[in-house]
């Protein structure tokens, strides 16, 4: 099932097959938990700890498609595989194909639109996909 989305993927250029690398693996891992870490402190700006939440669940599923032997450029696909990557719920990545938008308009349009909930629920998100990458 998940290796057939993995190379149907593959087939179409979303995806592209790369042997496993325990220490790549190892630091996008450190990075995520260092970055999931700083966003938690609460004296930062919420863009500050949008950013460090957001980098640091990119990281990490980046770091779950890695030990399936796949990479990809697109930060969406990386989010919209953590149901197969992790076996986290749908609605995890769903609330970060959110957060991914809102980084899209922060970067190219100058346009952030924040709140504390959002944030929160941002890094309870990176904190599910944290414990499943662990």
């Amino acid at each position: 099932m998940a290796t057939d989305e993995f190379e149907r993927l593959a087939s179409i250029g979303q995806l592209r097959r790369e042997p496993f690398d325990r220490r790549e693996f190892d630091a996008l891992v450190r990075s995520g938990r260092t970055r999931l870490t700083d966003a938690r402190t609460s004296v930062l700006s919420l863009e500050s700890r949008f950013d460090l939440a957001y980098n640091a669940a990119h990281a990490l599923s980046l770091a779950a498609l890695r030990k399936q032997g796949y990479r990809s450029e697109h930060r969406y696909i990386v989010f919209q595989l953590l149901p197969l990557t992790t076996g986290v719920p749908t609605a995890v990545w769903r609330i970060l194909a959110k957060c991914h938008g809102i980084r899209n308009a922060a970067e190219y349009e100058g346009v952030i639109d924040l709140d504390d909930r959002l944030v929160l629920s941002l890094i309870d998100a990176t904190e599910a996909v944290f414990i499943a990458v662990r």
